[in-house]
């Protein structure tokens, strides 16, 4: 039985977890709302692509977090599955003829396909060595696509017609701001019902300690497998839409190392194990580049500038800002009765006075 003191303070600890509800389903509808209103309030080509580039970058993010959040594996070659998006989209359009959104559809399925291999081989290896087979894998579709210029353009690139033609420059972006935050919404849904599932369990597992989810019975390599597909599905869709927004594709960028150390610094920043933590380091990051290359134009600061910041987040938050304001809440708010204790405590109760009643 709970005496009066403890009683109490469950019921605060109650109290301090309803308000914390409550205070996120605000924050959220908060971010919602300035997310959905921000293309209304501005006519600024600039500022309305600047939110376009800063949604790709979310999309990516969240993207890569389906594979790296959830299993641990970093991967710094997901610009390759962004890459192949890209591309897969306007080659469909150009040479094959096909509507853009259907081409996309088409492509992000295509790369899907192409994980499945890729993932089968990749994921016999881990650490450092699974790092170095994700970057050899962008170097050879760059050499590749810049090999291939019937059908890729090659170094010159390749452009693709625009999907709205009638619409001008500042509603065309405000248009695919808006086909931008829809993808996200749709990821940042997938990925918590993930979490929250007995898949999403294993994955877990698979992070936390893979040989010992391997001898509890988790399928780690199928759950692994699934995971990496699905993180390259999406990470295609973001680079279909970029090719369709953006018109125009060069293997360099589309298949560039930056593009994948991006992915990690937005996802490690915001906090890899947390919904809304790619989207953080998005908003962080995307205003951060587009600074710096508004201050210091052609220049490569830029590319320092985000290398200190990567170095400063593993340094100082290794899980990230979101857990780290999480802690720093736990720490100073109230603190929470732990119920394994007060139960604990309760069958020490009740054990005694069984003996006690014994004759």
């Amino acid at each position: 039985m709970r005496n009066a003191s403890e009683t109490l303070e469950l019921e605060r600890a109650l109290t301090g977890a309803r308000w914390l509800t409550a205070a996120r389903v605000i924050a959220l509808l908060a971010l919602a709302a300035v997310l959905v209103v921000f293309p209304q309030t501005t006519k600024v080509g600039y500022l309305l692509s600047t939110g376009v580039v800063i949604l790709n970058y979310a999309v990516t993010a969240t993207g890569w977090n389906f594979m790296g959040g959830f299993t641990g594996y970093i991967s710094l070659g997901h610009a390759a599955y962004f890459g192949l998006g890209a591309y897969g989209t306007g080659i469909l359009v150009v040479k094959a003829g096909l509507s853009p959104f259907l081409a996309l559809a088409l492509a992000a399925l295509i790369v899907a396909v192409i994980a499945v291999p890729i993932g089968i081989a990749a994921l016999r290896v881990r650490g450092a060595s699974f790092v170095i087979v994700t970057i050899a894998f962008v170097l050879i579709l760059l050499l590749m696509f810049q090999s291939m210029g019937s059908i890729t353009g090659g170094s010159g690139g390749l452009s693709l017609p625009r999907p709205f033609p009638d619409l001008i420059r500042t509603d065309h972006h405000r248009t695919f701001y808006y086909i931008y935050l829809g993808l996200l919404a749709v990821m940042l849904l997938a990925w918590w019902a993930i979490d929250r599932s007995r898949f999403g369990m294993g994955l877990k597992a698979v992070r936390e300690d893979e040989d010992k989810a391997r001898s509890l019975g988790v399928p780690t390599t199928g759950a692994k497998l699934v995971a990496f597909i699905l993180s390259a599905f999406f990470t295609g869709l973001g680079g279909g839409l970029y090719a369709l927004w953006f018109g125009d594709l060069d293997p360099v960028f589309q298949f560039s190392i930056m593009m994948g150390a991006y992915m990690v610094l937005m996802s490690l920043l915001g906090g890899v194990r947390s919904l809304f933590g790619p989207l953080l380091g998005a908003l962080v990051v995307g205003i951060a580049i587009e600074f710096f290359k508004a201050q210091y134009g052609d220049t490569q600061f830029h590319l320092v500038a985000t290398g200190l910041l990567l170095a400063v987040v593993v340094l100082f938050m290794p899980e990230g800002v979101i857990p780290a304001v999480k802690g720093l809440f736990a720490r100073f708010g109230p603190q929470a009765s732990s119920i394994r204790e007060i139960s604990a405590a309760d069958l020490a109760a009740e054990r005694d006075a069984e003996e006690a009643s014994k004759p």
